[in-house]
Order: C-alpha cells, then structure tokens, then sequence
C-alpha cells in the first residue's frame, strides 16, 4: 500500500560516538533504501546490493515524491530504513542547466534538503550523499582534491546544480557535526553506462555521443558534429565501479569530509568521440561546432584518498562504453 518494492548493514551506531570509534558496518539483514533507484547510478546500486544479503527499498516517483517535506517523512516513519544511499537527482548537460536553472536548484536542493534533514529526524543510522564532481571551481588546480571545494568561481554551465549539490553535502558535515549523525557524501567523476540518458538535448556527452554515433552509422551519414573544439579532458567512471565504491564507503567510510571517486584516466572529448566510433564502427569524420560552448577545459579529480583505503576503479573506458553500447542497442533507441 506504500508503493514499497522490497528486493531480498549491521553494526547500530550510537550518534554520540565520534566517528573515529565507529566499527565496520554489515549491510547483511538490514533495510536499505536506495533513493533515486531508477536512475543511472541507483539501478547498478540495486543490484550491487543484491550481493550483500540486505532488503533494498526504493519507491516510484509518482508514488513518493521526494521534494515533498511530509510525504517523505511520512514514508520513512512507515517503513523504517537503516541506511540510505541518497542517489536521487534532477540531472542533465549543459543545455539542460541552461535552459532550466530554477528547476535544478530548486528540485536538488528540496532532495538534499528533506532527506538529509528527516534522516536526523527519523534516526537513520547512516546516510550517504551523492555529489558531484562539478562542485569544483571552474579553475581548481588539477588532480582536483576534496580540499578545493570552495576555494574559486564554479563553471557557469553548471553552478545551479553545483550550488545545490554542495548545500547537500554540507547539510551532511552539518548535521555531523551539531548531532553527531553518521551522515557522509561521496563526489563521483563523469559517469556512464546502461541506463543512462542518451538523449541529445539532456543527456551528458558519452551517451549523447553514442546516441550521435549509432545514428550516424545507422543511416550512413558521413559527419558528426561535436560541439565546441574538441580539446577539453574529462574523467569518466563506469557506473558499476562507482556502485562498488559506493557500497564499500557505507561499510567502511566514516569521516565528515567528503571523498573524491573516480577512474584516475582522463580522456579529450575528441579521442572519446573516437573510442565510441571505434566500438560502434563509425567511419566518418568528425565536424566541431564552435559556437557551442566546451565547457570547463579539465576536470579530473585526486582519488587517492579512496584509493588508499582499498578502492580502485576496475573497468576500463573501452570495456564500459562497450557494455554501454550493447544496452543502448538492446533499449532500440
């Protein structure tokens, strides 16, 4: 009657313990609500968890809307999870954060706000919040570490979901710090992978450019257009190494600060246009639309603190855009 999907971590933390005594959590038999399941980063979540023995809870969004104060609350009152891994999100590329800023600081801000908030509220034993790597400044001296977080301007591009992004994870470090919550975030790098959004308009640029490629060798066209020059490097994380971070940082992860996590490889937009046309088996040329803009010129960001503690990504570019592909072309966009 919920709306509750249930799919078949345990150490109980006492929020007046300070954080460094805190044991390693077992998610084995406990509820674990996966907030923005249907997404790109919650489905592999899903089914990551499915190897840890627990009760994963998530929710439709037309049956729980999450930017709803007392709907929330109501709904983690009535099913009572002990951890959450806070994935739900208004997401989208530049022309999206162009065209629609009050809808991503608004959407993603009433998100941080009312679950971190009704956590504390309702005594969660531990939370995770998903960031973003865009709540760099635009200018952050590259590798990027945890410590540049406020330190210059944001890219314009994307400074309202930045703005709202970065309130959620000091929302966390707040509550951490006033009523010793566990409550911790992570700052993933570019992600992909099946289930993306591979729409032109509102997609990120690797789906965007798979969907730009296979309809280019679909009806044997002898150009595809990218926009800007080319030139700017990105970070990119298959989807399934960021849910085995994601996972490993709820067992294991217990500081205030959040903590970077990404692939340690970077990419120009160019050579991954070739990659994908490369695994697609485009043939053609690629044209560069300079009118458009390129975007911050680098973003790649420091994971040794993550990788020091016993994460590393696994799953090379090559190998997720190919998994990509094969749900892009299984999904018949």
């Amino acid at each position: 009657s919920s709306g509750i999907i249930i799919r078949v971590s345990g150490v109980q933390i006492s929020p007046s313990l300070p954080f460094k005594n805190m044991k390693k959590i077992s998610l084995k038999n406990k509820k674990v609500f996966v907030a923005g399941h249907a997404g790109l980063v919650g489905q592999s979540l899903c089914k990551r968890l499915e190897k840890e023995n627990c009760k994963i809870l998530y929710i439709n969004k037309k049956s729980l809307d999450l930017r709803d104060f007392n709907k929330t609350d109501k709904w983690l009152k009535l099913n009572k999870p002990d951890y959450i891994f806070i994935a739900a999100a208004h997401v989208g590329g530049i022309l999206a954060n162009s065209s629609f800023p009050a809808d991503f600081i608004y959407d993603n801000l009433s998100i941080a706000i009312n679950l971190i908030h009704l956590s504390h509220k309702n005594n969660i034993k531990k939370v995770l919040y998903l960031g973003s790597s865009c709540i760099y400044p635009k200018f952050a001296k590259q590798p990027i570490n945890e410590q540049s977080l406020l330190t210059g301007p944001l890219e314009p591009t994307n400074e309202w979901y930045a703005i709202a992004k970065i309130a959620g994870l000091k929302l966390c470090k707040a509550y951490a710090l006033q009523h010793k919550r566990n409550f911790i975030s992570a700052m993933p790098t570019n992600l992909y992978g099946p289930g993306d959004n591979f729409d032109i308009k509102s997609g990120h640029v690797l789906p965007s450019l798979i969907n730009k490629v296979h309809y280019a060798v679909k009806h044997n066209k002898k150009n595809v257009i990218l926009w800007g020059t080319g030139k700017p490097k990105r970070e990119f994380l298959f989807v399934d190494d960021l849910s085995e971070a994601l996972v490993f940082l709820m067992k294991n992860y217990n500081e205030k600060e959040h903590i970077n996590i990404g692939s340690g490889i970077e990419v120009s937009i160019l050579n991954l246009a070739k990659t994908i046309a490369k695994v697609i088996g485009f043939k053609g040329k690629f044209i560069f639309d300079t009118s458009k803009p390129d975007g911050i010129s680098r973003k790649f960001i420091n994971s040794k603190k993550i990788n020091s503690l016993g994460w590393k990504s696994k799953i090379s570019l090559l190998k997720g855009i190919e998994t990509t592909y094969r749900f892009y072309v299984t999904k018949k966009y």
